[in-house]
This record gives C-alpha cells, structure tokens and sequence, in this order.
C-alpha cells in the first residue's frame, strides 16, 4: 500500500508531493501507477476507488489535491476504506492542504502515516493517538528539562545576588574614600595595606646522606593541585603603625573574605621586605628527586591512566665543586625505565648507577637553577598501588542529595596538605556538612567543596565525609580533584654518595624527596 499525495489539475498533469511505500516497490513501478492514474480516473462519478488486472486505486479528492491509496485486488475494501478515512483526518492536523505546506510538512505527515500503517495493514489507532504517538512526550525527558530549568533559575538568582553584592561594595567604597581610606579598585580585588609583615626562614640544614630530607620536606612540599580556591589566606597582625584603618574598615573586608573575595595584600616597603627573597641554600650542593603523578580513575572501579614521571635534579653553587660524580640506587619496579642527559655518561649510569658527566674536565653547571640530569617513568601500575582511593556516593532523598565520601590511603605513603575538590551544582548557600574527617571550605565561586587533611599517616589510613545538598544528578559531583605531597617516591631513588673527581674531601650536600600530585582525579 502506498498512500500518496497529489496535484491533479488536469489529466495532463499529476505529481506525487508526499509518498509512503510499505512494501518493496521500485522507483519506476510507481511512476507507472502515477502515469496510469488519471487517465482511469473518470468526472461525474460517485464511488473512489478504480481497479486495474493487478491493483486498485482508493482515493479521496481534498480540494486541489488527491488523497490516493494503491493496494493490491486482495486486500479488503472496507478496511481500505477506513484507512483512507483516518489519513484525511490526520493530515489538516499537521498541514494546510496547499502544495507548499504539504511539501513543509513531509516528514510529520510521513511520520503519522507510519504510525496509522504498519507494514502495510491499518493500525486500530485514533486521531489522537497517533498525534500522541508523534509528539513522543516522555517522563523521564519532562524531569530532565524541568532540572534544567531550576539550574538556570538558581543561576539567574545567583547573579543576582551578585549584582546586589556588588551594589552594597560600590556603596561601601564611596563611603570608604569620603572617609580618607585607602581606595578599593574594582569589584573583585580589594587591595589592603598593612603596616608590617613579618617573614623569618632557615636555609638548607647541612650535612650529607639524607640527613636533609626531612628537615626540608616543608619548603618543597607541593601545593595540591585541584580548583583554585577564591579566598585569600588572612594576613599576620603586623605590629608596627596603623594607617588608614578602622573596625569598620576591618569588618567590611572581613565580610567580603567570607563571602570569597580576593584580598590582596599591599605590604608596605621597609628593610623587613628583602628578607622575602628566594632563600639560598646553606649546603653548596643540592640534590632534588621529585616524582609526579598522572592519573585518572574512573569513579565505578578501573584506573584510565597511571603514570608516574620521575627527576633528579642537581643544583650547585660554586664552579669548584661541580666536578663529582653522584652514586644513586633504586627500588626495582616494574616498568621502570630511565634516561639521561646528553652530557651524561650513559654506560657508567647502566652499569654502576653513577650520574657523571662523559668529559671529566667539565664541570657541572653551577648557579641558582637546578639542572635535570636523570629522568624516569613507571607505566603499567594498577589500582592496588594507588597512593589514595576516593569513593563518592551520592544518593537521591526527597528535595535533599546525601553525598558520602570515603577515602583510604596506601600503607606505602605518608600524605601532607591533602585537598580532595569535590564540584558541587549551583547553590545559594554553602552545603550542610555532617560529619567530616578533617576540614572542609565552600567556594561559593567555583563551586567547589574542598575536603582538607593536613596530614594522613597510620593514626587515620581512612575517613569519611558526609553532606547534603538540594536534589542535583550525580554525575554533577565528578570530577573529582586530588592533591597531596609525600616524601618518598615510587622508585625510591636516592642519592648514597657523591665522589669529588678531583682531590679533597666529598663536598656536603642536601638532598630533598617529594612525590607530588600533578593530575589526580576521579571521573
């Protein structure tokens, strides 16, 4: 059966605007049918059907144009009757009935047909129906838009807010300049002047082996990586003179820090200042071995990406004392391969793990920068040698979202200034935190919760986190963010000695190990 459309101005003339085929039919058969159509077609006669020796044309004429079902002599005449009665029902429900709004309308009316025919026989469907069918309302996509549309509403209120917040600042900064105060320049950074900063630091604890490691893990722990966070740490109390200040002033900006502003500190020059520069090494030599991590696992178990890539960095200050060679040794890991500076003896480092330079007479570089001689990578590590395991389990409740974190640490590493980012969806407040193992802070810009652990050792090998927010899709709580810092590494690579090339005692060195964070996350 193939209900067609049609222009049928006169007998000379007829075009198909819409068809439907049902059975395999070829391009060429139903041009003849077409061609045959009006000549058959007779004026004056009350009956709309016609049959040939193979098919029979039922038709209804609709103004200009021609309603036409073409079926074989078997089929029943009644039920194609019906049939043809239904399509002209349906189609002023998705048409006018001139040529160019039909041809407009091609799919939708070839859409309801499909819904009316099924493989060729009638379906026992009504008009409504089969609109019903066509517009395929679903529950499950009414939820989604209505979640989206609360999201863009708390949005647009968030915005608002902001805008109001911003108000109130420009007020305040005007009333803040009649009053003789420092000036308050744009709506985000607020600078502040204090009068004193107080600054104190050591150098490198001398002495050789690795006695330096852990004296320095402090000032080369790595600042977790995650999402930035909007606030400022609050500044130390100076205590010499006061300008420019007042309790008002102090509690306005206390309040735009609460709320996440960027509060720059504006420290006033005086002879305390040059105390911040870089600090110099107290050792003439420096060894730094650091380790960084690469890796991606997937919130249902499986680890995407684990890579570890490893240096070793040699920093020394004086000409004299760079002609040494470095006697390292390591842990042996699987899938550990290494590679050495251009300049380095790459027979010696294989065979007796020496870092050397291949010309004797030539120094290593000395100066304030560190110099990579040897470089490493470990590949094809799996999930049980992952340093920290987070698990998120958020949970749908009537209007709340309960979202559980949990965490276990390796017996392997001892973790410094852990930071787990955890995005969180639009929210006008600050979630409501149940209970939590070590410290939490909202940023209200970003969106983010950021679960803080200062430090993960034997005592606390795993916690938890517990919080609630309003009704959001789990998969707004991934990715999820991690950074730490350790003390030793994958490979524990090490420096065991260092041997002068040329006459004297061995030079004393520090040496400093971290493993660090670089890209851990949770999707």
């Amino acid at each position: 059966r193939a209900p067609l459309w049609l222009t049928f101005p006169s007998k000379l003339y007829i075009a198909a605007l819409v068809s439907r085929q049902y059975v395999d039919m070829s391009r060429i058969r139903i041009e003849g049918l077409l061609a045959a159509f009006p000549k058959l077609v007779g004026t004056g006669k009350q009956h709309t059907y016609l049959e040939t020796e193979s098919v029979r044309y039922v038709y209804q004429p609709i103004e200009g144009l021609y309603l036409l079902l073409i079926t074989n002599k078997q089929s029943n005449i009644l039920e194609d009757l019906d049939t043809l009665r239904l399509l002209s029902k349906l189609v002023p429900e998705y048409s006018s009935l001139d040529e160019d709004s039909i041809c407009k309308t091609a799919f939708e009316l070839i859409f309801a047909f499909d819904e009316a025919i099924s493989l060729g026989n009638k379906e026992n469907v009504t008009v409504q129906q089969v609109k019903q069918y066509c517009e395929m309302e679903s529950h499950e996509e009414k939820a989604h838009k209505l979640m989206m549309q609360s999201k863009i509403n708390e949005t647009k209120d968030v915005m608002k807010k902001r805008a109001s917040e911003l108000d109130k600042i420009r007020m305040e900064k005007g009333k803040l300049d009649k009053g003789g105060y420092s000036s308050i320049s744009g709506p985000r950074v607020i600078e502040k002047t204090f009068s004193d900063m107080n600054i104190s630091g050591t150098g490198f604890g001398s002495g050789s082996g690795l006695s330096g490691i852990g004296a320095d893990m402090d000032s080369f722990a790595s600042k977790p990586k995650g999402r930035p966070s909007a606030a400022a740490t609050a500044p130390g109390k100076g205590f010499g003179m006061k300008l420019g200040k007042s309790q008002k002033t102090n509690q306005f900006l206390e309040s735009l820090k609460a709320e996440g502003e960027v509060i720059l500190e504006d420290v006033q020059p005086s002879a305390v200042s040059s105390r911040s520069s870089p600090l110099i090494p107290s050792d003439p030599i420096t060894v730094t071995i650091e380790e960084k991590l690469n890796v991606i696992v997937k919130r249902d178990g499986g680890v995407n990406n684990f890579d570890v890539q490893g240096t070793l960095a040699l920093q020394v200050l004086n000409d004299a004392d760079g002609f040494i060679q470095l006697q390292i040794e390591n842990k042996d890991v699987p899938g550990l391969s290494f590679k050495t500076h251009p300049n380095i003896h790459k027979e010696l480092f294989n065979s007796q793990q020496i870092v050397g330079a291949k010309d004797p007479n030539r120094p290593f570089p000395s100066g304030q920068n560190e110099t990579p001689l040897v470089k490493w990578r470990i590949q094809g590590m799996n999930e049980s040698n992952l340093p920290l395991s987070v698990n998120c389990w958020p949970s749908v409740s009537g209007n709340e979202t309960y979202v559980n974190i949990e965490y276990e640490a390796s017996e392997m590493f001892d973790l410094n200034n852990v930071v787990i980012s955890i995005p969180l969806p639009a929210l006008r407040e600050a979630p409501t935190v149940k209970q939590i193992d070590g410290e939490w802070k909202y940023d209200p810009r970003n969106s983010v919760l950021e679960w803080s652990i200062i430090l993960i050792d034997q005592s606390n090998r795993s916690g938890s986190m517990e919080f609630i927010v309003p009704p959001a899709d789990p998969s707004t709580f991934f990715p999820i963010s991690i950074g730490f810092a350790a003390s030793n590494t994958f490979s524990d690579l090490k420096v065991t000695g260092i041997h002068p090339l040329k006459e004297g005692n061995p030079p004393k060195y520090s040496q400093r190990v971290r493993l660090v964070a670089a890209n851990y996350q949770i999707v």
